[in-house]
């Protein structure tokens, strides 16, 4: 049976569009999805959508894919549709106050960290790069500051010495996605509350850069095996020698 609550949900990375998925799976396939604008992509630089845009469309969502957010005739499609929620992952822009409180129940934003750590754009690669031993799932309610709105619901599980970026994030998406449907009937339904953060305690993280992968020995092996795990596939890992970057895919700390 169909899901009566009207979502709309902003997303843009791999991430957003698995959580997207389940999303659907669970009886909540959203009214409409809001995505970034397709982006100049490989060599040919030939336009690429979102992959949230390409699940929209396989699904026959309606999408949106605004250049500004205050757009005036944006913001009118969005008060007609009437949602009562929009949920978040991964979107990629500040929405603005007057878009957030369109819905009555709000608007949810799902975070692969437990907040207020690694508050920003690159939670995944900073737990790896900062060697924590634990991260989890923050879902929260948004306002106009970074990851910085009142917690709904967490969830936490430790980290393998040896995790790569790519295995954490498939963790975390698969975390995610049962949390948030856990998490939704309750929220919908008054029984469940938003708690705030302790702003004392929080830690941000930066945009991930393609000159963050340069590995500089000087750093301990620990140091440099975490940055290997963290940043491949993206930007990728590299060392200069002989005029000339040598790429690193993988690499082992190995006890003489």
């Amino acid at each position: 049976m169909e899901n009566k609550i009207k979502i709309i949900y902003w997303g843009t990375s791999y991430f957003s569009a698995e959580i997207l998925k389940a999303l659907i799976k669970s009886n909540y396939k959203p009214t409409a999805v809001v995505t970034q604008s397709d982006k100049p992509a490989g060599r040919g630089s030939k336009l690429k959508a979102s992959e949230v845009k390409v699940t929209a469309e396989k699904e026959y969502i309606p999408y949106f894919q605004p250049e500004k957010l205050k757009n005036p005739d944006f913001l009118n499609q969005l008060k007609e549709l009437k949602p009562d929620l929009f949920i978040v992952a991964s979107y990629g822009k500040i929405i603005p106050e007057e878009i957030l409180e369109i819905p009555k129940l709000g608007t949810i934003n799902i975070h692969p960290s437990l907040l207020p750590r690694w508050r920003g754009p690159s939670p995944i690669q900073s737990a790896i790069l900062a060697g924590d031993k634990e991260t989890g799932v923050s879902i929260m309610l948004l306002d106009e500051e970074m990851d910085h709105g009142d917690i709904i619901s967490n969830i936490k599980f430790s980290i393998p010495n040896d995790i790569k970026y790519k295995e954490l994030e498939e963790k975390l998406i698969k975390e995610s996605s049962k949390l948030l449907i856990e998490t939704l009937p309750k929220w919908i339904n008054g029984k469940i509350k938003a708690t705030p953060q302790n702003h004392k305690n929080a830690v941000y993280c930066q945009i991930i850069k393609k000159e963050d992968g340069k590995i500089n020995w000087n750093e301990s092996v620990e140091i440099i095996d975490r940055k290997i795990r963290a940043l491949n596939p993206w930007p990728g890992t590299y060392f200069e020698a002989c005029d000339k970057n040598f790429k690193i895919l993988d690499a082992e700390i190995t006890k003489q």
